[in-house]
């Protein structure tokens, strides 16, 4: 498979190296270039602009931070040219606790809201750190309303955990797996740890 990953942060990082890793062809995409470069020469990638990146690829991920998402989707609407797996979760943090924002629709419902292209959602339980290192005992997440765009989605997670990837329903449920990384960062840390998820009870 082919991937573009526009983000170079920890997550965006982390998926790279697996995803090289299990053999597939991977772009990083960034604002700049040279970062891009960078990034993409540190874990065996190819490094872009994100509007080169954003306009090859079977599936393009979306890693960028949360506050830009929507409307760094928005300015690369005319050049995306497959689905867009969005992994990007907005937390609020008060008191050092994480919690989700009120909004009305996730993050991943506002980009499919303001681009042509099928959008998917996922791999919001993973951690970055846990990710960075090999690939987790956990079950991955995805969510999306067009089947192909979410069968590619579900292929990149299997790809990247030990675990199973796994149909989480419509985009919709993008609103709850995006809540849940704030359940995680509680988590870790009250427990002073790095959590994931397994869901029992299934074949």
């Amino acid at each position: 498979m082919k991937i573009a990953i526009l983000g170079t942060g920890k997550f965006g990082r982390a998926l790279a190296i697996r995803l090289v890793e299990a053999g597939d062809e991977v772009v990083i995409g960034s604002r700049d270039e040279e970062r891009a470069r960078e990034v993409a020469t540190e874990v065996g990638a190819r490094g872009e602009r994100n509007e080169a990146a954003a306009a090859t690829g079977d599936l393009i991920v979306l890693a960028v931070p949360a506050g830009v998402a929507v409307p760094t989707a928005q300015a690369l609407g005319p050049v995306l040219a497959a689905p867009v797996l969005s992994v990007v979760a907005e937390i609020e943090f008060t008191a050092s606790t994480a919690r989700p924002p009120v909004m009305p629709k996730s993050i991943a419902e506002r980009i499919s809201e303001t681009v042509a292209v099928p959008v998917a959602a996922g791999l919001h339980t993973l951690a970055a750190l846990r990710l960075a290192k090999s690939r987790p005992e956990e079950d991955a997440f995805v969510c999306g309303d067009d089947p192909e765009a979410k069968a590619l989605a579900l292929e990149l997670a299997q790809r990247v955990v030990s675990g199973r990837a796994l149909d989480a329903g419509p985009l919709q449920s993008a609103r709850a797996l995006e809540a849940m990384t704030a359940v995680l960062l509680n988590l870790n840390r009250d427990y002073k740890t790095h959590t994931g998820l397994r869901v029992t009870g299934l074949p």
